[in-house]
């Protein structure tokens, strides 16, 4: 079985690698192809995952190449695993600053960042949706690239169910909670809704009991894991549910906003710096055996504990306690869906999704945030109890922005732009629209037509 990982110098590539490494069962992915537009990153991930397979000692490891050329990495891939990132780390630092200093949140898929990244992304994700339909029309496109669900959305506008979207927060949050509770995480049956970076936990159900309600009336189990400390105890109990990560923005945006603006540097430019100096390591000539995989796990550490470290600042919560610097396991979801696709191994996993009839506020096409049966016929949303009015509100007021951004992306118009922009509940302005549009258009070239 063969495998194209888009966006192959990326920083996450040897998770995906390692937990295929660890597959031995039979049908197993025998080849990776890596596809990047920048040589210098294929070659440092490719020395990390040389490195990578060497410390595993399997004598099996799949073979690796990589290529700059699409249509070469997508001739013959059984599945394809996208994770691009449009204008880099520069680009999300852009983002930041821009969204900053009109006084809104600049977060990567959240907000006015989120809008922006997205208008740069879409584009370019449906013309590889429609490079894949002619050079791989077999194969199953796994997208992790954000804004995840927007992304997945554009997507199967050409690929129609053959794309499904994966996200490691609700993973993680899951993780978190059932062993909270007392349970393995593969044990526990998972109640999530929503849209990606905007969901729900509302039950977590063991042996067919609703467990949820026990941790939400101990207040110290809440606040001894990340969610519980980043939204408090008594917020959880009114919500009666615990909320994504990424919803502290929304429930906590001013404090957030605070803190961003105060911070020395933005997580994106953190970022951009952190891997600058990670791949001109790992690319360094002469570079002795495990040298480039020590660098890139020093580096992930780095990038672990300081995940989300304004929020926690906000919120108050302190450092990132051990076992919440553990991968939130996008890569395991990953090759847990590709094992049921590939061998008919019946799986329930969270994905990103189109909605059918699974939500009634939205519409069939919507790309959704839900547990799936998985199959060898591709993953199906899973009957699910509706929205609660606040929930429908936030899904329904973003999922019209990303619809915006879709018809922006598509029409080039500065009109759908704008409109994007002031939607968002988070910019709720068409002033600040209008300024934020100018300045993303300033500051990234494939906007300058929107001006």
């Amino acid at each position: 079985m063969r495998l194209t990982i888009l966006g192959g110098g990326g920083f996450r590539v040897p998770l995906v690698y390692g937990a295929l490494l660890g597959d031995h069962a039979e049908g197993r992915v025998s080849h990776v192809t890596l596809y990047d537009e920048d040589p210098a990153r294929l070659a440092a991930m490719t020395r990390v995952l040389q490195d990578l397979a060497v410390a595993a000692v399997v004598p099996d490891a799949p073979a690796v190449t990589a290529t700059r050329d699409l249509d070469e990495a997508l001739r013959g891939a059984d599945f394809v695993f996208s994770a691009i990132r449009v204008g880099g780390l520069e680009g999300r630092a852009a983002d930041e600053r821009v969204a900053l200093a009109e006084g809104v949140l600049g977060q990567e898929t959240v907000g006015a960042g989120g809008i922006a990244y997205g208008l740069r992304t879409v584009p370019v994700a449906r013309g590889i949706a429609r490079r894949i339909a002619r050079a791989a029309p077999e194969a199953w496109v796994i997208n992790f690239t954000n804004p995840a669900g927007l992304v997945t959305e554009a997507m199967a506008e050409e690929l129609g169910d053959r794309v499904i979207g994966i996200c490691d927060s609700p993973v993680g949050l899951g993780r978190r909670i059932a062993r909270l509770l007392g349970a393995r995480p593969q044990d526990a049956w998972i109640d999530y809704v929503g849209l990606n970076h905007l969901g729900w936990v509302r039950g977590l159900r063991i042996g067919g009991r609703d467990e949820l309600p026990r941790l939400l009336a101990d207040t110290e189990a809440l606040e001894s894991f990340e969610e519980g400390r980043l939204f408090g105890a008594e917020w959880l109990r009114s919500l009666g549910a615990i909320p994504n990560e990424y919803l502290h923005y929304y429930y906590f945006n001013r404090d957030t906003v605070r803190a961003y603006q105060e911070a020395g540097q933005t997580r994106g430019a953190f970022l951009r710096d952190q891997q600058r100096g990670f791949y001109a390591e790992a690319g360094r000539p002469g570079l002795p055996a495990g040298a480039a995989l020590a660098a890139w796990d020093r580096t992930r550490a780095e990038r672990e504990a300081t995940y989300m470290a304004e929020n926690r600042e906000a919120a108050g919560a302190g450092e990132r306690d051990e076992s919440d610097l553990e991968s939130g396991g996008y890569e395991k979801v990953a090759l847990a869906l590709m094992r049921a696709i590939a061998r008919d191994e019946r799986a329930t996993l969270i994905l990103n999704v189109r909605n059918g009839s699974t939500l009634s506020v939205l519409d069939a096409a919507a790309v959704i945030e839900v547990p799936c049966l998985v199959d060898a016929n591709g993953a199906h949303p899973m009957g699910v109890e509706q929205l609660p009015l606040h929930a429908v509100g936030l899904v329904t007021s973003v999922k019209a922005v990303e619809r915006e951004i879709l018809a922006a992306a598509a029409s080039g118009a500065r009109a759908d732009a704008v409109k994007a922009f002031a939607l968002h509940p988070l910019v709720d302005s068409v002033a600040v629209a209008r300024r934020l549009l100018d300045g993303y258009a300033t500051a990234h070239p494939g906007l300058a037509h929107l001006r």
